[in-house]
C-alpha cells in the first residue's frame, strides 16, 4: 500500500494478535472517530483502531461516556472504516447496548458490525456479561474485553481513580480476565491498574492485554489520539506521552488564517481564479 510507514501492510486480523503475543511483538492501539485522522493514524502503521465512546469526551464535550447511542458509535465507525485498510478496527458497544441482557446485546452487535462495517467490537466487564460475551462470539463476532478502569461504570465507581489495588478487588480482575480469555475473546484491554498486576494478568492469559496506565509488561498499548497529539488541554495523567503539541500548532496557523483574511492578503492574485 502506497504512503505507508511499515513494510508489512497485510490485513490485521484477530488471529494476527495471538501471533503477536506469541512472537513476542508488541501490539499499537490508539482511538480515532472519523475518516481523515483514521486514514493518517492507520497509513502511520498503527495496528489496532478503536472507535472508542471516548467520542462523548473528546468530539462531544460530555463529561462521561455515558450519552453514546448505538447510532452514534454506527455513525463514528463508519467514517473510520472508510478510511482504514491495514488496521484491525475495533468499536465499542456504548453503555445501555448490552448491560440489559444476553439478547439486547446480540442485537445490537450485529446491528453495529453489519452498519459499521468494523472487524471487532469491545465490551467493559468481567464475569458479569460473560454470558452476553459468549452470545456475541457464538454470532461469529471477535470480542475484545476491558477491565480495571471501566468508564461506563464510573457512576458506581465514583472516581476514575486506579482500580483493583486491594488485593480482593486484583483476584476478582485476574479471574475475570481469564474468563474472558476462555470464552473466546481476542485480547483484553487493562485501564489504570497497577503495573504488577497488569504482568501477572499478561502472564497468565493467552491472549493479548493492552495496556492504558496500566505499565510496560502488557502486550500493547492504547492512547486517546486526540490527547497523544496534543489536541487537549487540562488533562495529564501519569500514563499519557504527547507526542505533539497540535493545540499549539493549530492555534498558530488558525491565528495566522484569521489575520490574512482580516488584512486582506488571503486570498491573493496567486490563489484567485
Amino acid at each position: 500500500m502506497a504512503g505507508y510507514l511499515v513494510s508489512d501492510t497485510r490485513k490485521v486480523t484477530t488471529r494476527r494478535f495471538i501471533e503477536m503475543k506469541e512472537k513476542g511483538e508488541k501490539i499499537s492501539m490508539l482511538t480515532s472517530y472519523d475518516f481523515t485522522t483514521a486514514g493518517i493514524v492507520d497509513r502511520a502503521g498503527i495496528d489496532v483502531i478503536l472507535i472508542g465512546d471516548s467520542a462523548s469526551n473528546v468530539m462531544v464535550g460530555n463529561t462521561t461516556t455515558l450519552p453514546m447511542t448505538v447510532d452514534q458509535m454506527i455513525y463514528h465507525a463508519r467514517a473510520v472504516v472508510n478510511g482504514v485498510k491495514r488496521a484491525l478496527v475495533v468499536c465499542d458497544m456504548p453503555f445501555g447496548s448490552y448491560q440489559t441482557g444476553v439478547h439486547d446485546g446480540v442485537v445490537n452487535a450485529i446491528r453495529i458490525m453489519k452498519e459499521s462495517g468494523c472487524d471487532a467490537l469491545k465490551l467493559e466487564g468481567g464475569v458479569e456479561i460473560i454470558d452476553t460475551v459468549k452470545a456475541i462470539l457464538d454470532a461469529g463476532i471477535p470480542v475484545m474485553g476491558h477491565l480495571g478502569l471501566t468508564p461506563q461504570s464510573i457512576n458506581k465507581f465514583g472516581t476514575y481513580a486506579v482500580r483493583a489495588k486491594e488485593e480482593a478487588e486484583a483476584k476478582k480482575l485476574i479471574a475475570d480476565a481469564k474468563a474472558l480469555a476462555e470464552a473466546g475473546c481476542f485480547a483484553v484491554v487493562l485501564e489504570k491498574v497497577p503495573a504488577a498486576l497488569a504482568e501477572t494478568v499478561t502472564r497468565e492469559i493467552s491472549v493479548p492485554t493492552i495496556g492504558i496506565g496500566a505499565g510496560g509488561h502488557c502486550d500493547g498499548q492504547i492512547l486517546v489520539v486526540a490527547d497523544m497529539l496534543g489536541m487537549t488541554q487540562g488533562f495529564s495523567p501519569r500514563f499519557l506521552r504527547r507526542y505533539a503539541n497540535l493545540n499549539e500548532v493549530m492555534t498558530t496557523a488558525i491565528g495566522n488564517y484569521v489575520a490574512d483574511v482580516k488584512s486582506g492578503d488571503f486570498p491573493n492574485e496567486n490563489e484567485s481564479y
